[in-house]
């Protein structure tokens, strides 16, 4: 539908009802700014949040060591993102609530497509990016990246996201480079009874949800869920509607069992499909040498994961992970189907008083295979390979509750480039229980994939230009010897608690990289099939661009009141790369260097009016991207919720207010053609029972 046509009536009230929230919020705000706060905490009710800024620095975390341990105590740049954070934000999906977090950088492409990525090198396939779901990978080695419009969930059923800045190759091995997210989900026995979402928008044209969660005995809780949602498309620059809505529908459930009390067992499966449009440019050799074809996909998966945890007692403990996953996708590209069984085996246990050892040890087997589409061949169009890997690492208490070290590696033999080592190093140095700081050191690496090392992908074409009568195309070859790309990374950070009401927690990092991926040119060649006669450029990937990155992430968690809560975040990111020949394109280089954002902040404001009314604001400021000629945006999301009655809660939501329409990001290849971010509001129904 073009802007030009008349906008349905449900749209146009929506649109009306987002401006009244977002003004009234900001009145509303100015208001308890400006009053004096001792009388405002006399007239308005306590019981913002559940989690007090100790408690907050207490949420026990599992993804940096693999072990359990408290937040303030992690030795890394960690940041959480817990349920009500999630509920607060009005975010729909998990890309939206990663904006919350500092040095995570988050654009849409397409309604269906998002670039996310950790301290820098962002794009549709952010390489250097380990994405878990419940320990579950779901980074995608065919094309070294995350399909992130198949990551979804039920976002109630969320217990938190856990997002480490920063390598984690000791514990997760390759690709988990600039940093690991971990999305976990509640335990059963967390999710008894009844929820029933429902809600309809300008862009959520129509979503919904349900479970049910219950127990077979005392010690056995189950749940199974159900979710659909639809999507409207995203427009062009010039307002004309582009070719991307979608809707999907996942479901699954969630066994937990515990018949004794040093057994665990869990058992989940999900299943999803869904239908996703594109508008692509599909190059071709006679005038007007390009279509734009609105093209039609589907994706459809599902997993089955089981794991098994006995405590052993005096802090010794053992757990035995499996899972296979299958994932397939058809488009304009191609249809590709990946398949993943997993294994994976850990043992904690103490070596005398002052230190605690983690080791595991692990296979992964991975099928893939890609046909019947343009622009991109894989030779062979099949192929398998096998992951070995073992890790061990070692907390050692040097003081006690004053330092500790934490030294570790992950060793790993793949298919592409043979064993990998990577180890690091950690210091934890408490002065208190409210400051701390830490230190650390470790060498990360990024193995190929099959799309870098199999791949032939054809570009757009170029017209006839004089003296040249024949259209030109350039042609990307993948590289059988392409090498793993290694960093070496250099971190430190300090936590403060200066006031039982204010946290904050300050990271700096220092990237090394070496051998990482650039395009390398060859002489044209003459190509007579397909016809007509034409000319391609031949581009090989190479490991021929190096250099250093380097930043600041200041995360802040502020209890104004008993009912307002602040809490900010800002990044810094700069980088410095070079190139190693003359024949790699300088577009590379800009690409890498200017694809992320140098600044973000985000502010967000939780307030409750009362008891049952919440007003809730998120201010965010994204700088610009010279690699794709894309300005700074500021931006505000506002949310109104109401809870007439216990169980029930009515929310409106209005998120990118400031502007009809912005850019966040470009795509880098496979034609896809990129759109703008609407303004959207939103109307949600949540009923627990």
């Amino acid at each position: 539908m073009n802007h030009s046509m008349q906008k349905p009536f449900l749209a146009v009230t929506l649109r009306r009802w987002g401006w009244i929230v977002l003004w009234s919020s900001l009145f509303v705000h100015w208001l308890v700014f400006t009053s004096v706060s001792g009388a405002m905490a006399e007239t308005l009710p306590s019981d913002l949040t559940e989690l007090s800024i100790e408690a907050l620095m207490d949420i026990e975390i599992t993804s940096l060591s693999k072990k359990s341990q408290k937040l303030s105590d992690a030795p890394a740049a960690v940041f959480v993102i817990t349920q009500e954070d999630i509920r607060r934000s009005g975010a729909t999906s998990i890309p939206e609530a990663l904006r919350m977090v500092p040095g995570i950088q988050v654009a849409k492409i397409t309604a269906n497509q998002w670039a996310v990525t950790s301290r820098g090198f962002n794009g549709r396939f952010s390489n250097k990016l380990l994405v878990l779901m419940d320990g579950r990978s779901v980074y995608t080695p065919l094309f070294s990246g995350v399909f992130w419009e198949v990551q979804d969930t039920l976002l109630e059923d969320v217990d938190r996201i856990e997002v480490i800045r920063g390598p984690g190759g000791s514990i997760w091995g390759a690709n988990a480079v600039n940093g690991v997210i971990n999305i976990i989900t509640k335990s059963a026995a967390d999710t008894q009874g009844g929820l029933v979402v429902a809600g309809a928008g300008t862009e959520e044209k129509a979503f919904g949800s349900f479970r049910y969660g219950g127990t077979f005995k005392d010690d056995i809780h189950y749940r199974f869920f159900g979710k659909y949602f639809d999507r409207d498309a995203s427009v062009f620059a010039d307002g004309s509607t582009a070719a991307d809505s979608w809707d999907f529908l996942k479901g699954g459930f969630r066994l937990d069992a515990a018949p004794e009390s040093d057994n665990r067992f869990m058992l989940q499966g999900e299943t999803y499909g869904g239908d996703m449009g594109d508008t692509a440019e599909i190059g071709i050799y006679t005038p007007p040498y390009a279509e734009i074809e609105n093209t039609e996909g589907d994706s459809n998966g599902s997993h089955l994961l089981g794991r098994w945890e006995r405590d052993l007692g005096v802090g010794s403990d053992l757990g035995l992970q499996l899972y296979f996953d299958r994932a397939d996708w058809e488009s304009f590209i191609g249809s590709v189907r990946v398949d993943t069984y997993d294994f994976d085996f850990q043992h904690r246990f103490h070596l005398g008083r002052r230190q605690e050892i983690v080791w595991g040890v692990g296979y992964r087997y991975i099928q893939d295979s890609i046909s019947g589409g343009q622009g991109i061949e894989l030779d062979p169009p099949s192929d398998d390979q096998d992951l070995f890997s073992g890790f061990i690492q070692d907390e050692i208490a040097l003081l006690d509750n004053v330092a500790y070290l934490t030294l570790g590696t992950k060793i790993e033999h793949n298919d592409f480039t043979g064993l990998e080592v990577q180890p690091n190093a950690r210091l934890l140095l408490k002065a208190d229980e409210r400051n701390s700081v830490w230190l650390s050191v470790a060498r990360a690496v990024r193995t190929p994939s099959r799309g870098e090392t199999d791949a032939q992908v054809r570009d757009k074409v170029i017209p006839p230009t004089p003296p040249n009568p024949l259209a030109i195309q350039p042609v990307v070859f993948g590289d059988d010897n392409f090498k793993t790309e290694e960093l070496w990374a250099y971190e430190a950070g300090y936590r403060t608690q200066p006031l039982d009401t204010l946290s904050i927690d300050v990271a700096l990092f220092y990237n090394d990289y070496d051998q990482l991926r650039a395009t390398e040119l060859q002489a044209p060649e003459l190509e007579f099939d397909p016809a007509p006669p034409h000319l391609i450029i031949p581009t090989l990937l190479r490991n021929n661009m190096a250099g250093y990155t380097y930043g600041l992430e200041v995360a802040a968690d502020w209890q104004v009141s008993s009912f307002w809560r602040i809490q900010g975040a800002y990044s810094f990111w700069e980088a410095d790369l070079s190139l190693e020949n003359n024949n790699i394109p300088e577009a590379t280089l800009t690409e890498a260097e200017e694809s992320s954002p140098r600044h973000q902040f985000s502010l967000r404001s939780s307030l409750n009016l009362s008891r049952n009314v919440e007003l809730d604001m998120w201010a965010r400021y994204v700088d610009r991207l010279p690699a794709y000629d894309i300005s700074s945006y500021v931006t505000i999301d506002a949310r109104l919720a109401w809870a007439p009655v216990d169980g029930l809660e009515l929310a409106l939501v209005g998120q990118n207010l400031l502007e009809d329409q912005h850019p966040e990001f470009e795509p880098e290849f496979l034609g896809t053609v990129g759109t703008e971010v609407q303004r959207s509001v939103y109307a949600k129904i949540t009923w627990r029972f």
